[in-house]
């Protein structure tokens, strides 16, 4: 294919350039950072120019010479063109350096004074091209810019290869384009191997349907419906070129495509595509026609259909690259989907009836037949509207709501103005389906349409409720609806209750008013009952146990039966706000999570089988959910990943499914994307002015930072989580479960009493609603702060408590952060201590022999690379010691006193492993990688020798303040701020402002001066 000039991208880069590239883009600029060569390759309009401009104007600026060429079709068979390109402006630097032989030849060829060419003068032409970059490289780095090599002409080609082969050393480097149809080409492989031997080669491959929305909206194209962004994806192939004139097109329409109707093709890629139709005989042409109006066109369908020669034709078709060829596929497929919209484009209108004519007797099945027959017809037809209504509910019924829709709005065309269904109800109907299919800027188009024109109230009620449903979370944006609902409903119990039913998610979602939100509930089931409408009375229901579980009200188990009492409708049984949705949300807040994934589960397997795409996402999001309160932290990563895919595919829940992802990704990916995520989950949430769904980003936020080594950051996030919750009327803890996180991020800003203050108001309501993981947590918070003050043993004793409890319910994450915790606190206590892991380069332990040991103690096997204590010595204990593992290059592991903790460290030694093998086991088990990095960081931090004359220095300092106290006893025993703030379960910064204010009150300057003061008082 040839690309046109006129509807090429801008030459210059702009950084949405690379929409949907960027791990590409990031691996080519790591090899060209590594001095190494990059060939970027893929079919025409795939981006490669664009990809390869942005890396020229990022890594350009670091070469000392950049040497460019861009080649055309039509210069190609100029000789030595790209050559001059490239080398004409250095021509004169780099010409009296080369022999005479050569200069004579390169000038002769650049200049075309003279008849140089690769016959008469090939060698010295050769060298001349080698010498002159190695010339250039001699000065700085070299990097060779070549677009589009297919078009450089042969002579210009050859040279730079030869050149390009024999550049091992010299800081030259190639960045070229090529374009290519396949990885297996011939054309592939013969440039490849043309360039440097490092050289790393890139497909560019198609854009996915959402890179497709994200560039046509950065290029002004946003505006479009995702179902038209939909259906540009699909005809474009992925392809950005085409998918910009698409969308170019489409702007410049005065009237957009209508259901079924194909997207207008620009005139521009008509001729880029279809050059060779004009090749093709009258009847194969024709035979095209009925196969690209087809859903998916066979050698049989095209016989049905009247198209008796249909092999031979498509056989014609294949030859010119019209049909992909591939003998064992039964289907007849276009080369590109571009190819079939141009063809049909091209069509006059009574052709293209003619073929979806005589398609809509040779199909098989009826939704396909209807769909033709719709096209094939003009004008207003009962029967043929019957019959597309009947194929839209079959289509809904299959699971397939995004055709139920377009068929549903064929099927309004078709009705005549009196028709009965009435037009007004079959467009209301295909909103719907919309809204099911997550298309909801066509849901609310077509309610506008419908409102602009209904006199029926019910039918403007239900109108009012389609734009209301499209909001989502933004339902801000739709106050001005209410009002006029309200007056639509007048005194009918049936459209009031539906008008109630959104004032309550309303009161939810913008005001926050969890009370409001219940009651307006209630009042809907109410009138919905009154008026018979069950459906309504269902979702009323659902709603209300839902708000009630949040609030910890105690009526949210029999709401919830009330809600599952027969008889049931399968539109609200299944959906994302129904009945079994709410127990689902029961169960988890219950600790019940076994029932909670086994609920969840059956509802996304129906709801995919329906094809309701909102559902769906938050089914995915609350399996994920599940599974990472179980501890499986790698497949609730999967299942988040897939739940913010969809939700950004469809622009449904993205707020939402954002915070779940970040939770997940902080549990078990990368933290630094769990905090992007939540921090977009925040803006989106104020943005919408969304009340509920804020204080669960910045819960989702807090707990990022947390994992993060942020816990400042923690406390700021979860303090306003606190004090939205409590505006909200939200009292259950189990709802965000933020409170233990809060707790243990005081703890570590030095701030226990404030910890405590959260751990006592949250065990409170944790008590009366019975939510037996969230009082392990909060004793698990709570052995921190009594850790904090100094009370180990409590400390210790909390914790083993809190650990077992989490394991026997199922919580494993939790269950692994409480022994993880408990393994920071056991290598400080003074009895029955053990000889640590040392994983360090110095000696330690002298004169033992491996495995020795004194009266009641074990020898422990020293699997370290080298030998260990200066005499071979694996460590020593002393009486109720355990020799401790050496595994440094040299050993380690020293003795220990009677009762005391052995392992002495060597330079970069570790400190005692203890349960921090549990901790590890356990995060390694539920895949929490973000954990796992932590043990590792606090296996780093070495342990303190002990300094008991310390203790009594202290007592001459009572000006201290207790934490004042801890953290300048361990100064004095030596132990640095990053060694306080891990024993003491702190931050750095905290411990550097306790020493700020310590310094303060002994009237002192430096760590040194507290340590003379211990020392002096010793002395007396």
């Amino acid at each position: 294919m040839t690309v046109r000039r006129d509807f090429q991208e801008p030459a210059k880069c702009r950084p949405d350039l690379v929409i949907g590239r960027e791990e590409l883009f990031t691996g080519a600029r790591e090899q060209l950072a590594s001095g190494g060569s990059v060939l970027l390759h893929g079919p025409a309009g795939i981006g490669k120019s664009t990809v390869l401009r942005a890396l020229v104007e990022e890594y350009g600026a670091t070469a000392h010479t950049v040497l460019r060429c861009s080649a055309t079709e039509s210069e190609s068979h100029l000789p030595f063109l790209a050559l001059a390109d490239l080398l004409g402006l250095a021509l004169d630097d780099v010409a009296p350096r080369l022999p005479a032989a050569q200069r004579t030849a390169l000038e002769s060829a650049l200049t075309g004074r003279g008849e140089s060419s690769l016959q008469r003068d090939g060698l010295a032409l050769r060298l001349a091209v080698l010498s002159a970059l190695r010339a250039l490289a001699a000065r700085g780095g070299v990097l060779v810019v070549a677009d589009d090599l297919q078009w450089l002409d042969p002579a210009s080609a050859e040279l730079l290869g030869f050149a390009a082969r024999r550049l091992e050393g010299t800081p030259v480097q190639l960045l070229c384009a090529v374009r290519t149809e396949g990885t297996e080409s011939q054309e592939y492989d013969r440039h490849l191997r043309a360039c440097p031997p490092d050289t790393l080669a890139i497909r560019l491959g198609a854009l996915t349907r959402t890179q497709v929305a994200q560039l046509l909206d950065h290029r002004g194209h946003g505006g479009l419906p995702r179902s038209t962004a939909r259906e540009i994806h699909r005809t474009s192939g992925g392809n950005p070129l085409f998918a910009l004139e698409l969308g170019r097109a489409l702007a410049e329409s005065p009237t957009p495509p209508r259901p079924g109707e194909p997207l207008p093709v620009p005139t521009s890629l008509r001729a880029l595509v279809l050059s060779r139709l004009d090749m093709l005989s009258v009847e194969a042409r024709r035979t095209l026609l009925v196969a690209s109006a087809g859903a998916r066109p066979t050698p049989a369908l095209l016989h049905a259909a009247g198209r008796p020669h249909a092999e031979a034709e498509c056989a014609q078709a294949a030859e010119l690259g019209l049909l992909a060829t591939e003998p064992d596929a039964p289907a007849v497929r276009f080369a590109h989907p571009l190819i079939s919209a141009a063809l049909y484009a091209e069509a006059p209108a009574p052709e293209r009836r003619a073929a979806h004519a005589a398609l809509s007797t040779a199909a098989s099945d009826p939704i396909e037949r209807a769909r033709h027959l719709a096209l094939a017809t003009v004008g207003a037809d009962p029967e043929v509207a019957a019959r597309l209504a009947g194929a839209a509910a079959l289509a809904r019924d299959r699971g397939a709501p995004s055709v139920a829709a377009q068929l549903g709005l064929l099927a309004a065309r078709h009705t005549p103005a009196d028709g009965a269904p009435r037009q007004e109800e079959r467009r209301l109907q295909a909103a719907e389906d919309a809204i099911t299919a997550g298309e909801l800027d066509l849901a609310r188009d077509i309610a506008r349409e419908v409102l602009a024109r209904a006199v029926v109230p019910a039918d403007r009620v239900r109108a009012w409720m389609i734009v209301i449903d499209s909001a989502g979370h933004t339902m801000a944006e739709v106050d001005a609806v209410f009002p006029q609902a309200l007056a639509d409903a007048g005194d009918d119990p049936r459209l009031l209750a539906l008008v109630h039913y959104q004032l309550a998610w309303r009161a939810l979602i913008v005001a926050g008013d969890f009370t409001e939100a219940r009651e307006a509930a209630a009042h809907a089931a109410e009138l919905a009952a009154r008026g018979r409408e069950r459906r309504t009375e269902l979702l009323s229901l659902a709603f209300q146990a839902q708000t009630e579980t949040l609030m910890g009200h105690p009526e949210a188990p029999r709401t919830i039966q009330r809600a599952l009492k027969e008889p049931q409708d399968p539109r609200v049984t299944w959906h994302h706000n129904g009945a079994l949705s709410a127990r689902f949300r029961w169960l988890v807040m219950g600790d019940q999570l076994v029932e909670a994934r086994a609920t969840v589960t059956a509802l996304l397997r129906e709801v995919r089988r329906r094809g309701s795409v909102e559902s769906e996402v938050h089914f995915l999001r609350g399996l994920a959910e599940t599974e990472l309160r179980a501890g499986h932290c790698g497949r609730a990563l999967e299942l988040a990943r897939d739940s913010l895919r969809l939700a950004r595919d469809s622009g449904i829940g993205e707020t939402a499914s954002a915070m779940l992802t970040s939770l997940a990704e902080a549990s078990g990916g990368d933290v630094d994307r769990a905090l992007a995520l939540a921090r977009e989950a925040v803006q989106h949430a104020e943005e919408d002015g969304d009340q509920m769904y804020l204080s669960r980003a910045l819960g989702a936020l807090g707990y990022a930072q947390l994992v993060a080594g942020d816990p400042a950051g923690t406390v700021r996030s979860l303090r306003r989580v606190r004090r939205l919750e409590l505006g909200l009327g939200i009292t259950d803890p189990a709802r965000g479960r933020w409170q233990g996180d809060l707790a243990e991020a005081l703890v570590r800003t030095g701030e226990p009493a404030e910890a405590q203050d959260v751990i006592d108001a949250s065990r409170e309501h944790a008590l009366r609603l019975g939510r037996e993981s969230v009082l392990a947590v909060l004793d698990r918070s709570e052995a921190l702060v009594r850790a904090a003050r100094g009370d180990l043993d409590a400390a210790t004793a909390q914790l083993t408590s809190a650990q077992d409890r989490l394991g026997k319910l199922g919580y494993g994450l939790e269950e692994a952060r409480a022994a993880f915790a408990l393994a920071r606190l056991r290598p400080r206590r003074p009895t029955g201590g053990t000889a640590g892991t040392a994983r360090g380069v110095g000696r330690a332990g002298a004169d033992g022999g491996a495995g020795t040991r004194n009266a009641g103690s074990t020898a422990v096997t020293a699997p370290g690379a080298g030998e260990a204590g200066a005499d071979g010595a694996a460590g020593t204990r002393g009486a109720g010691g355990t020799a401790g593992t050496a595994r440094g290059a040299d050993g380690a592991g020293g003795a220990g006193g009677a009762g005391g903790v052995g392992g002495g460290e060597g330079a970069g030694g570790r400190r005692p492993a203890g349960g921090f093998d549990e901790a590890t086991r356990m995060f390694r088990r539920c895949r929490a990688l973000p954990w796992l990095r932590q043990v590792d960081e606090a296996l780093t931090v070495p342990e303190p020798d002990p300094a008991p004359a310390a203790a009594d220095a202290l007592d001459a300092l009572g000006v201290l303040a207790a934490m004042e106290r801890q953290v300048a006893a361990l100064v004095m025993e030596g132990a640095t701020n990053r060694e306080i703030a891990a024993r003491l379960f702190i931050s750095v910064k905290t411990v550097e402002a306790t020493l700020t204010r310590v310094y303060r009150k002994l009237g002192i300057r430096s760590r040194v001066d507290i340590v003379r003061l211990a020392a002096a008082h010793r002395a007396k």
